[in-house]
């Protein structure tokens, strides 16, 4: 079997991460000027692949972000899936760790193992990883995709990643991310591994 080279990017900086409220899969924000321009910078750099399957969540900044490539005319798929965790009743707030002792309380519990918490009227971890279950083995099933770029979200991502990875939930904080990153992977057929960690060098 051929490798298959997943480009795992997050989506562009919106307002509400500027001003540090919450978006959750609750918010269906739009990219602001920088985040326009980070996707710009991403398809500058990397419209030269040929990718064979463009996924998205359903969400407009990760359309956004890859608008470059839609346009392109590349096969698009859009899953509720990919979607970022639900923060619940806390979603358009703007809480921080710092800040926020409910908000940092569920986090210390992530940290601790405890990922079926989540915030009033949220999704847990747990939550996240099962309905992203059945994305991962449908991206498994498709080896005619072997370039295959995936736009979505800072938690829901790190959550992927330790399904991906085999990591137990509890890693999830070494995933870092920051707007339009890069994780580059492989998959062989029976496992993957990352290539690129974190890649940022498009923006610079």
């Amino acid at each position: 079997m051929s490798v298959k080279k997943i480009y795992l990017v997050r989506h562009g900086q919106t307002d509400f991460n500027v001003q540090n409220i919450v978006q959750g899969s609750g918010v269906d924000s739009d990219l602001n000027e920088k985040g326009r321009q980070q996707a710009e910078q991403f398809f500058a750099a990397y419209r030269h692949l040929p990718f064979d399957k463009v996924y998205t969540s359903v969400l407009r900044r990760t359309h956004q972000s890859v608008r470059g490539f839609l346009e392109l005319g590349l096969p698009h798929e859009q899953h509720a899936a990919l979607n970022e965790i639900s923060w619940g009743v806390r979603e358009g707030t703007r809480i921080t760790p710092e800040e926020d002792a409910e908000y940092q309380g569920v986090l210390d519990q992530w940290n601790r193992g405890e990922t079926f918490a989540r915030l009033t009227g949220g999704e847990s971890p747990d939550e996240v990883a099962a309905r992203q279950r059945p994305f991962i083995e449908l991206l498994k099933s498709r080896p005619e995709e072997e370039n295959v770029l995936i736009c979505m979200h800072g938690r829901a991502m790190r959550v992927l990643l330790c399904q991906l990875l085999n990591y137990p939930l509890t890693r999830m904080d070494s995933f870092e991310h920051r707007n339009l990153c890069l994780y580059k992977l492989h998959y062989t057929g029976s496992m993957f591994t990352v290539r690129n960690f974190l890649d940022v060098t498009h923006l610079e």
